[in-house]
């Protein structure tokens, strides 16, 4: 039953993220919205919808010391493994004038969240996500968006002066909403049912549950992100790839974060200071990979992708052997 479930959750992954990315992107045209704000906002926050749910549950039940880990995990999975398999399948096209202030504010956030969570440690505190700093984290999220907003309506405007000579394609939004309702049942429920299946076959085999937690579940809550991206890469929506990675590590950080550090503050393991470190660090390898001695558009290359999924390798056996 454990395979059948497993092969169904699939099914319904891929097939979802086919028609959520088909819906997001008819949204895009609809009302004139670049797809990189899709791929930040409806796409991200869609693929990012188990990790708030859980953060949330288990911040209500009081139980939520592992939520910093697992946020960090997916984070680095969505940097290292998602964009790195997708450029793999498909070489990922990117538009610098796009991405490259959403890059930015990545790292700063990923630095900020460093400074909040463990700052205290210099002084002799502890470290761990307030209540306050959870608020903070949130407004920041409620800023970001009105940034994206105010990008949407000078991208508008520059559309509107723009007259297009072929024949606009009658797009009813009903539909669109429907297609993306539909996407995301399908990518949530689909990741979940592939996450408990595999839990249940590595079982069988005798696996520690420390060593599934780190390996089956850490992928398995990014599933939704690594499907999505790939779907809208083979698609040509280079765009909401690119946006699906960084919206959700964005939103992982200040709206997941913040959710749950607001309902009860999040203690954190001093030694995961190493694992966001090496979260900013690889986020400026990939900056490097995307921007430096490259004009004009540029790709991710399938060698470059390769050293990404090379690096999470290493970093999971680095995370095996410390635990």
């Amino acid at each position: 039953m454990s395979y059948i479930l497993l092969i169904i959750g699939f099914v319904l992954l891929i097939k979802g993220a086919d028609i959520f990315v088909d819906g997001a992107s008819e949204i895009a045209k609809k009302f004139k919205i670049p797809e990189i704000i899709v791929g930040l906002t409806i796409v991200s926050i869609g693929t990012s919808a188990p990790e708030l749910a859980v953060s949330i549950i288990s911040s209500l039940k009081g139980s939520n010391e592992i939520t910093m880990g697992n946020i960090i995990g997916s984070n680095i999975f969505n940097t290292l493994m998602v964009l790195g398999i997708t450029s793999i399948i498909m070489p990922i096209v990117i538009k610098k004038s796009s991405i490259s202030k959403d890059f930015i504010i990545t790292v700063i956030v990923a630095v900020l969240l460093l400074v909040l969570t463990f700052g205290d440690l210099l002084w002799g505190g502890t470290s761990q996500i307030s209540t306050l700093n959870g608020i903070v984290l949130l407004i920041l999220c409620i800023g970001y968006l009105l940034l994206l907003l105010l990008d949407t309506k000078k991208s508008n405007s520059l559309v509107e002066n723009i007259e297009s000579e072929e024949p606009q394609e009658e797009i009813k939004i009903l539909t669109c909403i429907i297609k993306i309702l539909i996407g995301v049942a399908g990518v949530v429920s689909g990741g979940e049912m592939v996450v408990n299946a595999a839990t249940n076959i590595a079982t069988t085999f005798g696996m520690s549950q420390k060593l599934i937690g780190l390996t089956i579940i850490a992928v398995g809550t990014s599933l939704p992100e690594l499907v999505t991206s790939i779907i809208a890469a083979i698609k040509g929506k280079n765009d909401i790839a690119l946006g699906n990675v960084f919206g959700s590590n964005i939103f992982n950080m200040l709206l997941i974060l913040g959710t749950a550090a607001s309902i009860n503050p999040i203690p954190v393991l001093p030694q995961l200071g190493i694992d966001l470190i090496f979260l900013i660090v690889v986020t400026l390898i990939l900056g490097g990979f995307m921007f430096v001695g490259k004009k004009g558009n540029s790709k991710l290359s399938r060698k470059e992708g390769l050293i990404l999924v090379l690096m999470y390798v290493v970093y999971i056996i680095y995370i095996v052997i410390r635990n």
